[in-house]
């Protein structure tokens, strides 16, 4: 019998070591270009710490994104949200589009240990565009070119650029809802290039990104008088970074 008890109370003393994931408000940040919030409703949002899951896994493909992924959970307002992905360090989920703005907290659950509480902030409309990584936003041509300085677009051209945290949409749809229907936003939002304002008569649609969950696009007529590079931001209650246009 000795042996078994010695099994046994090895088990208990790892079982009353274990601890719970580890993260703080700093490492909750906006999944574009991990900034920190707010967050809107829709927004992909990244978790940084440790103890996050036992290994790396990614959402599979399907109808919608899995509340559960890897024995992990997270859970806003007590709310469980959709999961893009989990590791020991990361986690990428969509923020839920049901919940009030204002104060939430945020909690991962793994393997049934929680971690902290943490408050973060949430509006209607907090968009971040996607950097490319050499100061550009991500952004196609209308021939679903990805615009380069060596492949750009040009003035009268309408382009594509991706982004996200638009918030809700008309139809909308729950966070993780995979859809092919076009959804428009329904917070307003300004558009300025090279530091004008942009007449949102040059801004054909701006709604989410079919297929993807989480991902906005807006569709933009770039004006006959735009110079090379300008330099796009977009706000709704708060404004996104800078980023350059690749425009010749």
């Amino acid at each position: 019998m000795r042996p078994a008890w010695l099994a046994l109370a090895v088990f208990c003393a790892a079982t009353a070591g274990a601890t719970g994931p580890s993260y703080s408000a700093a490492g909750i940040v906006n999944a574009s270009n991990y900034a920190s919030g707010p967050f809107a409703p829709n927004s992909i949002v990244s978790i940084f710490g440790l103890g996050l899951a036992r290994s790396t896994q990614a959402a599979a493909a399907g109808a919608s994104l899995p509340t559960e992924l890897n024995y992990v959970q997270v859970l806003v307002e007590n709310q469980r949200v959709p999961l893009l992905f989990v590791s020991e360090t990361q986690i990428n989920f969509v923020m839920s589009t049901t919940l009030r703005t204002g104060q939430v907290t945020v909690r991962v659950a793994t393997e049934g240990l929680n971690g902290p509480e943490v408050p973060v902030t949430l509006v209607e409309c907090a968009p971040e565009l996607f950097p490319n990584g050499e100061g550009y936003a991500v952004a196609l041509s209308a021939g679903n070119r990805i615009l380069t300085p060596d492949a750009p677009a040009h003035p009268g051209d309408i382009i594509v650029v991706y982004l996200a945290g638009l918030g809700r949409t008309s139809p909308n749809f729950d966070a993780g809802e995979l859809t092919n229907i076009a959804a428009r936003i329904i917070s307003p939002i300004s558009v300025t290039l090279a530091g004008a304002k942009l007449d949102p008569i040059y801004v054909k649609y701006a709604g989410l990104a079919p297929g993807f969950p989480g991902l906005y696009q807006l569709n933009l007529e770039i004006p006959k008088d735009t110079g090379s590079d300008p330099t796009i931001q977009v706000a709704g209650d708060v404004p996104s970074s800078g980023l350059k246009l690749a425009i010749r």
